[in-house]
């Protein structure tokens, strides 16, 4: 069963065992202070256990770049996927990318299914 958080930016959801998602509200800044919201809940959900955050973007809003900095230092979280179909988004991402250390766990989907099937790929090599 799927374990959902209702927090007052957005919804989170455990799928796999491994994965977070995250749909955060229409307008919001996403900043360090929320963010660590989430990994505290990563922390408690796996365990220490290697896991990755799906951003699915169904909503437009602004990320403060240096959550990816913060981020980059809990060695759990091993990779990070960002859904978006719009361009804007799109390019916010890739500006986003470049603020995380390891940019090879950090990609870019149209679709939330790409984007599970890319982070399932990746936490398995890890787990190997």
């Amino acid at each position: 069963m799927n374990k959902i958080f209702e927090l007052d930016f957005g919804t989170l959801k455990v799928i796999h065992n491994n994965i977070l998602i995250s749909e955060l509200h229409e307008g919001i800044l996403l900043d360090v202070q929320s963010n660590r919201k989430i990994l505290e809940i990563g922390m408690q959900e796996f365990q220490g256990k290697p896991y990755g955050y799906i951003s699915n973007r169904v909503h437009s809003y602004a990320v403060d770049p240096m959550v990816y900095k913060e981020s980059a230092d809990y060695p759990a979280l091993k990779a990070i996927a960002v859904v978006t179909e719009r361009e804007i988004g799109i390019r916010s991402a890739q500006v986003e990318r470049s603020f995380y250390k390891d940019k090879n766990s950090f990609e870019i989907f149209s679709s939330l299914e790409m984007a599970v099937f890319w982070m399932l790929e990746s936490l398995q090599k890890v787990e190997v």
